[in-house]
């Protein structure tokens, strides 16, 4: 009887072109959003506006977008193996072959050589918040994913420091309602990702999702949905920045946050959405719109108070 011939799948040729792609898709560019939306938020407590507030928040997305990108890198290099038996993250650039392991931590390293040089010439007070950043997230990639609720709480912590060194980059003083809003609204996206992952996968990808059910999920959900709109109510409130109109902003923004709530909550529980947090915010036609008249009305009553 002869003996069967097993063919091995052929290693995946890349053309320049194609690994220059696989290089910028490594540096997860979908959720440099992420900076972009959050970063910003710390103008609402500079007590006064000034021009130059632009160029320093530039810089600090910037120095934030190369830290996650290194984060991003390394995750994909500790995930590979896991990715490889996963039917979507298989097509991942190192999960699929297409970036060897010893190309993608040269790539890390420049985007380290990259950050450094956005960093030099500054105190460490002034951006502190990165390398904070940096070693949190390395020991999540390696250690902290896997255990169940400190993981939604590591990345949610990832994102108040990218509020502080909005702050930070400034020189304002930050708000600690606006952070614990942050916060709670980080581990309400968390806990939807992970609750969306149980529906539609099961707890077999995620080691930490063994730790969880979607009934838990649902009961933490609603417990960080009601810590997110207070946390909102008493910073707006509170918002110095614009003085006396806080009554105000506080009145016409608080059906935006609501309906943002609500609908996230409806993606997530009705929809079984939520795997794609990023894309629920800037896809979604709902939330979208939503947003669009939260941020005019809030501009609005801050450029009065600035006026």
């Amino acid at each position: 009887m002869a003996t069967p011939v097993v063919t091995l799948p052929a290693r995946p040729t890349t053309s320049p072109a194609r690994a220059a792609a696989d290089l910028v898709r490594l540096a997860r560019p979908g959720q440099w959003a992420k900076n972009i939306l959050v970063i910003p938020l710390a103008v609402l407590d500079a007590p006064v506006w000034r021009l130059g507030m632009i160029g320093q928040i530039l810089w600090a997305i910037a120095a934030f977008t190369l830290g996650s990108a290194v984060i991003y890198v390394i995750n994909d290099i500790a995930d590979r193996e896991r990715d490889r038996r996963h039917a979507v993250k298989c097509l991942r650039p190192i999960a699929a072959g297409r970036i060897s392991l010893g190309v993608a931590l040269a790539y890390a390293a420049v985007l380290v050589v990259g950050l450094a040089a956005l960093l030099v010439g500054r105190p460490i007070a002034a951006w502190w918040p990165i390398p904070v950043y940096l070693a949190l997230n390395f020991a999540y990639s390696y250690r902290l994913k896997h255990a169940p609720l400190i993981d939604v709480l590591v990345v949610a912590a990832g994102f108040v420091l990218r509020l502080w060194q909005g702050h930070l980059a400034i020189g304002a003083t930050h708000s600690d309602w606006l952070m614990i809003t942050v916060f709670s609204v980080c581990v309400l996206l968390s806990l939807g990702k992970r609750r969306h992952e149980l529906v539609v996968s099961g707890s077999q990808h995620r080691p930490a999702l063994r730790g969880y059910s979607v009934q838990l999920a649902d009961h933490l959900i609603l417990l960080t949905s009601a810590l997110t709109i207070a946390g909102y109510l008493f910073f707006i409130s509170t918002l110095a920045s614009v003085g006396s109109l806080a009554g105000l902003a506080t009145l016409i923004s608080t059906p935006c946050a609501f309906l943002a709530l609500f609908r996230y909550l409806q993606t997530v529980m009705v929809d079984e959405g939520g795997g794609n947090p990023v894309r629920v915010l800037l896809r979604d036609r709902t939330m979208l719109a939503n947003s669009l008249v939260w941020l005019a009305v809030l501009s609005a009553v801050l450029i009065t108070a600035h006026a």
